[in-house]
C-alpha cells in the first residue's frame, strides 16, 4: 500500500503535512498492533524536531512518538483519548496534532512518500 503523497515522512514513521497536520503511518500501526492508548501533550505545547512529544501504547509495546519538525501545538485530536483504535483502521486519517510551524524549512529535510515506502522495504530487509 503506497503512502499517500500529500504530505511528508520520517525514518521514525510519523507523517505532517503542508498545514501541519501529523499522526503515524499505517506501517507504523500494523508493526504496534492494537492501539490501545495515545498520549499527546496539550495545546500550546513546543515541539522540537527529532525530539519525542507523546508515546503510542499497543497490546504489543509502548513507542516513542518524534516531531518531524518544530513548532506550538494548536489543536490535538481528543477523539484518540476515548477512541485510540481510530488509527488502525485509518492511520493517514486519523491525525494525532496540528502544529503552527516554527521553522518551515525544515519539512525540506523529510521523505517524500516515495522515499519513505523505499525506506520501511529497506528496513524490512526486503
Amino acid at each position: 500500500m503506497p503512502s499517500p503523497t500529500d504530505r511528508k515522512y520520517t525514518k521514525e514513521h510519523e507523517w505532517i503535512t503542508a498545514d501541519g497536520t501529523m499522526g503515524i503511518t499505517h506501517h507504523a500501526q500494523e508493526s504496534l498492533g492494537d492501539i490501545v492508548f495515545v498520549d499527546l501533550p496539550k495545546v500550546g505545547a513546543e515541539l522540537t524536531a527529532g525530539k519525542t512529544f507523546g508515546t503510542v501504547e499497543s497490546v504489543k509495546a509502548v513507542s516513542d512518538l518524534y516531531a518531524p519538525v518544530s513548532g506550538t501545538i494548536t489543536e490535538v485530536n481528543e477523539t484518540l483519548a476515548t477512541a485510540p483504535e481510530q488509527v488502525n483502521k485509518d492511520a493517514h486519517g486519523s491525525w494525532m496534532l496540528k502544529l503552527k510551524l516554527s521553522n518551515p524549512s525544515e519539512m525540506d529535510s523529510l521523505l517524500s512518500a516515495a522515499d519513505y515506502d523505499k525506506f520501511v522495504t529497506e528496513e524490512a530487509g526486503h
